[in-house]
């Protein structure tokens, strides 16, 4: 994974440049994995998930050259959203026909499968987060001493008592404490960057 840290806001701009293939690349790795988890867990095969991903980026990159998103009406995240759901009941429809000329009944029980939009939303709200922490915490692992991150994961993914992670990595637990506060506060700089356009 490429470790070099762009904002939101500077891959936007590049992405206006047709012939940027870095721009492309990176909104690429930055929102393909989030949206094709929400395709997959709305019904969609992991083949057609990437199609999905693949079609909502080449949408919102052409809407966005063409002038047609504009922040101040919602953040990035609710409009690839939108474009995204579109993809996923088009993508299930298409499914649900070929399905349907197979067998009696098909494209209704297909269809049955498709979060109405709320829940759409909430799936995606989670698997957007999800992406955003991710790329946070890749880049403060390149920041900070590997004793950092380790202490920081058990303590705060794990949920471990920063008195077990001590004795087990053999330090003072100050130094568990400090790690938290160290790595939870450049999570919330590194995530206002990320999401300086979102």
């Amino acid at each position: 994974m490429d470790t070099e840290w762009a904002t939101t806001t500077t891959i936007l701009q590049n992405l206006r440049e047709y012939s940027n293939d870095d721009a492309w690349r990176r909104l690429v790795e930055r929102f393909r994995p989030p949206i094709a988890r929400f395709a997959e867990r709305s019904g969609a095969l992991p083949a057609d998930a990437d199609d999905v991903a693949q079609e909502t980026l080449t949408a919102f990159a052409e809407a966005f050259r063409s002038g047609r998103y504009d922040p101040a009406r919602g953040r990035l995240s609710q409009w690839l959203f939108g474009i995204a759901y579109k993809q996923v009941l088009r993508q299930r429809q298409s499914s649900a026909r070929e399905n349907a000329k197979r067998a009696v009944g098909g494209s209704s029980a297909l269809m049955s499968h498709i979060p109405d939009e709320k829940s759409a939303e909430d799936v995606w709200n989670i698997e957007w987060e999800r992406a955003v922490m991710q790329a946070c915490m890749t880049r403060a692992q390149n920041e900070f001493e590997p004793e950092t991150i380790r202490a920081f994961e058990a303590a705060v993914r794990d949920g471990r008592s920063a008195a077990e992670v001590a004795d087990e990595l053999g330090v003072p637990v100050k130094r568990i404490y400090n790690a938290k506060h160290r790595v939870l506060t450049r999570l919330r700089e590194l995530r206002s960057e990320l999401e300086d356009a979102v």
